[in-house]
């Protein structure tokens, strides 16, 4: 064992490795049955817990990146199928099972159940290669047959409009787990495999996907109907079901089978930021072609000129050189076409590829215009329903103040013939005429004494 000799001995942590050298080495990848005991959901999100039998029993730790994917709650006394490595957790000097999936120990029927529905398919044909369509290299419109609520969906739509900004991509929700769910998936496949019959543009590929789980959660994607839907479908279709490790029988059906939703995203459109650098690539050999070639017909020409000056009279070198001169300008024009087509194409790309963000920056400036006229619309309400009250009290106040409301109450007002108001006695003389003024008229009087 090692390089220790006979007489050598191990340290505690020598020996544990040695041992857990040889365990990991032969055991991994193992199925496990048995009744969960001892259960603990810890706050990290692990979850450790025994598996046993009769006669035996041993420890399971199933990490939070595992986890997290099974959403079937476990209790103590559960019978249960465990999928894991056998590893040793050297600070206790143990073994145990790292476990990577856990399916109900009645899982074993459905299992015998995939295996019958997939030698019937397998044997009718509908697995062959030669069946196969291929996945479109630059779709225009792709539909996705999912649950509009689940992270898988959010995931691809991530990743497309990160890749292929220029894809249009139609979502159609369907429950992708529970009874009768197999049944909407594959209407969904039947009316996608005919979009103008419901309103729909040409789909140029289809993806039928859903996030991981459990056989049970994933069973849908096994049934009859949902692999005959596919198989019938005459447009190229992807199959994304769980994770790398889960196959059901829509998998081998489709088209294509990707380990992952996010995987199919990546798998069924080009990423726009390559096609541009091999684009420029391209563009950038095509240019050092043309020059070299025009270099080599430069030089050629040098050649004949020198040539004929030196074997032929004067007029045959004419001849040949205004022949040459005219093929220098034939192949001139033929390389500025062909150059120019190819920046054409260049900047047909890239403004295919700013559109997408040119429209959002409209759109948002729309949406900021369309705030701040409500923003105005409510504050000039607002001012003038201030400026009305105001206007409304001064109103009020002025009416107090002049002179019909004094009137009103019972006090005159008298001036001199100028209309001076009179306020002191001497101011009037006798055989002046006073003018009185009262709240429902005027009265005329003559002074016939002085005060």
């Amino acid at each position: 064992m090692g390089n220790h000799s006979e007489e050598a001995s191990y340290s505690v942590t020598e020996i544990t490795r040695e041992i857990r050298d040889l365990i990991e080495g032969q055991l991994s990848g193992v199925w496990i049955e048995g009744e969960i005991s001892n259960y603990r959901h810890h706050s990290s999100g692990h979850r450790y817990f025994n598996l046993k039998d009769d006669n035996a029993q041993i420890s399971c730790v199933f990490f939070r990146g595992h986890a997290r994917d099974h959403h079937t709650p476990l209790d103590n006394g559960d019978q249960i199928q465990a999928y894991g490595d056998i590893t040793v957790y050297e600070a206790r000097g143990q073994y145990q099972l790292m476990v990577k999936l856990i399916q109900d120990k009645g899982a074993g029927e459905l299992q015998a159940r995939f295996e019958d529905l997939k030698q019937k398919l397998k044997d009718e044909g509908l697995f062959d290669e030669d069946q196969k369509k291929a996945i479109p290299t630059f779709p225009k419109t792709i539909a996705i047959v999912t649950s509009p609520t689940g992270a898988a969906v959010q995931d691809m739509l991530n990743i497309l409009q990160r890749r292929a900004p220029w894809v249009r991509v139609l979502i159609y929700p369907v429950p992708v787990q529970g009874k009768g769910a197999e049944i909407k998936i594959a209407e969904a496949i039947e009316q996608l495999s005919h979009p103008e019959k419901v309103g729909l543009p040409p789909i140029d590929t289809i993806v039928v996907t859903r996030g991981g789980g459990s056989m049970e959660d994933l069973w849908n994607f096994n049934e009859e109907c949902v692999a005959r839907a596919i198989a019938q479908c005459p447009t190229p279709l992807v199959s994304a079901v769980g994770h790398e490790i889960d196959f059901t029988i829509a998998d081998f059906v489709a088209d294509l089978r990707a380990p992952t939703p996010s995987a199919a995203a990546e798998l069924i459109v080009p990423d726009s930021s390559e096609l541009k650098r091999r684009a420029q690539q391209q563009f950038k050999a095509l240019e050092t072609s043309v020059l070299s070639r025009m270099n080599q017909a430069q030089m050629v020409l040098r050649l004949t000129r020198q040539t004929l000056d030196a074997r032929e009279p004067a007029r045959v070198l004419m001849s040949h050189a205004q022949n040459l001169d005219h093929l220098s300008e034939r192949f001139t024009l033929a390389a500025r076409h062909h150059l120019n087509q190819y920046r054409n194409r260049l900047e047909q790309t890239r403004q295919a590829l700013q559109v997408p963000r040119l429209g959002q920056r409209v759109s948002n400036e729309s949406e900021k215009l369309t705030s701040l006229t409500r923003r105005l619309n409510t504050a000039i309400t607002h001012q003038l329903g201030s400026a009305q009250t105001s206007l409304s009290h001064f109103q009020g106040t002025l009416r107090q103040l002049s002179p019909e409301s004094t009137f009103s109450r019972g006090f005159s007002m008298t001036t001199t013939p100028d209309g001076e108001i009179i306020t002191d006695p001497n101011q009037a003389k006798t055989g002046d005429t006073i003018e009185t003024r009262v709240a429902e008229g005027k009265i005329i009087s003559t002074v016939e004494a002085d005060n």
